[in-house]
């Protein structure tokens, strides 16, 4: 009747164990039985448990005590405490304060025994199947929320390729850069959140330059004056873009489209922002951006060594980049270098 309810029952007395297996037996419920209270509690901590009858008076832990043990790992199954004590109210007052679920008294009786016990078990299986259904729903929701959160991912993804098919910059130029910025991220404290945040996000550092002209921004030379300015449009267009989205990762495109030409002693665009004006996440693609820039071939130039590279970066501290941004980039040149190897144009 009780196949897959597993039941202990812990009493240092032989005769009291002997009855409680076999009125259990009666009712078609199999006990496994403990005379060492500490050895019980061992076996609590380890094993499933639907239910426990508990002997108030045993040596070195008395029952209450194991209780409070059992309870640590089974907060929610029933515990049935057992005492022929004569102190009953008392005894039954901190039996239940311990987390005793029913309280019987020696000796017990066969008929009352089975039916509390019965109505015990038939509380702990309906609390399974809720518990069943409960981790059912989660799980659905879990797969529900992937769901959504893969087709944002998704989103971000093709808007990204947006902008690069417009561009002459490659589709692994958005994913170094992605990759670069969540290893400074890591490096510089930013939690799992900021981390995931803007390596979706950077993907959307030039969205804007969907609105510029093709003439300038497939120009294979130096652009003029008039040119680059409206060039230095494209961040302000990236932000209004995105900025009235509702994901977190759209919001985080928005403010760093508009600020990652922008420079740490306030001489970049379009707002001349300085220092912490700029949002990190945008001091962040900066810096990334503009070594991926120098290391990567164009139409119009050749890649740098990676050694020319590190010397501009080094050389612009300070003033194009933040210098603590300056410093975890030179800490982390192994995961700089693998990151370029794996996404190599």
């Amino acid at each position: 009747m009780y196949k897959n309810i597993k039941a202990m029952a812990v009493d240092d007395n032989e005769v009291s164990l002997m009855i409680i297996r076999s009125m259990s037996q009666g009712i078609g419920l199999s006990v496994k039985c403990f005379m060492d209270p500490i050895r019980a509690a061992a076996y609590a901590k380890r094993n499933k448990l639907d239910i426990a009858f508990i002997d108030y008076l045993m040596p070195e832990v008395n029952g209450i005590q194991l209780i409070e043990m059992i309870r640590e790992t089974h907060p929610e199954i029933p515990i049935v405490m057992i005492t022929g004590e004569d102190d009953f109210a008392n005894l039954k007052l901190d039996a239940i304060e311990a987390g005793a679920t029913e309280y019987m008294y020696k000796p017990l009786n066969t008929f009352e025994f089975g039916a509390r016990v019965k109505n015990l078990l038939s509380l702990r299986k309906y609390q399974i199947l809720y518990q069943d259904k409960a981790h059912l729903l989660q799980r659905e929701i879990d797969e529900k929320v992937r769901d959504i959160v893969d087709r944002e991912f998704e989103t971000l993804s093709v808007l990204g390729r947006a902008a690069e098919y417009k561009d002459t910059e490659t589709s692994n130029h958005v994913k170094r850069v992605a990759s670069y910025a969540r290893l400074l991220a890591e490096k510089l404290g930013k939690n799992a959140v900021f981390q995931e945040t803007i390596f979706h996000a950077a993907p959307l550092h030039d969205v804007g330059k969907i609105g510029i002209p093709d003439h300038i921004l497939t120009k294979p030379g130096r652009l003029t004056k008039e040119e680059f300015e409206i060039m230095k449009q494209h961040p302000e267009i990236g932000y209004r873009i995105l900025k009235n989205s509702k994901s977190p990762y759209l919001q985080a495109g928005g403010l760093i489209a508009r600020s990652h030409h922008e420079k740490y002693d306030g001489s970049g665009y379009p707002y001349g922002l300085s220092g912490n004006q700029i949002p990190l996440m945008g001091r962040i693609i900066s810096l990334v951006d503009v070594f991926d820039a120098l290391t990567s071939k164009r139409p119009y130039k050749k890649a740098w060594p990676f050694n020319l590279a590190l010397k501009e970066i080094k050389d612009c501290n300070g003033t194009h980049f933040d210098p603590k941004i300056v410093n975890a980039f030179f800490q982390n040149l192994v995961g700089i270098k693998a990151i370029k190897e794996q996404f190599q144009d």
